[in-house]
């Protein structure tokens, strides 16, 4: 369940750099600047909005699928949580100094957004492989016979 609402998480937030990417204005001078918003270089649209779309979607993707990269996981959502947390005392602290209209936006919406996704992320891949395999076998799966944990006592 985790695993589809990160996915979601990022599914949204791809969505939102494919608007920017195409055009759309609405949010960007907050999130990225008033300068990088109105000149928009070939290289923030690229890597910054197209590059970062497509991370995004590979990280829905990621988070999707039953794959042994339980750690891969956990540290990305350790990195998202952490980029919420230390930017959102930066400008608490006023160690970081931004325009009014982005010092809001960021402590509103965008650092609290990048920590929730970090919690989903940690949430989705936060189960071991071999716990996720017993509760699985406790779940109903049929067991072999003879194997330990079967339902049979000795």
């Amino acid at each position: 369940m985790w695993g589809k609402i990160a996915a979601c998480w990022c599914a949204l937030f791809a969505a939102l750099h494919v608007y920017w990417a195409l055009g759309g204005g609405l949010g960007l001078a907050a999130s990225a600047g008033p300068d990088l918003a109105a000149r928009r270089p070939l290289w923030f649209v690229l890597f910054g909005l197209w590059g970062v779309a497509l991370l995004l979607g590979a990280g829905a993707a990621f988070c999707l699928l039953r794959h042994p990269w339980q750690r891969v996981g956990q540290f990305v959502g350790a990195i998202l949580f952490a980029r919420g947390l230390v930017i959102e005392v930066l400008l608490l602290t006023g160690i970081a100094e931004v325009s009014a209209e982005e010092r809001f936006w960021s402590l509103v919406l965008w650092n609290p957004w990048f920590a929730l996704g970090g919690v989903l992320w940690l949430l989705a891949f936060n189960r071991s492989p071999r716990r996720r395999r017993r509760a699985r076998a406790a779940g109903g799966r049929r067991r072999r016979a003879g194997s330990r944990s079967s339902a049979h006592p000795r």
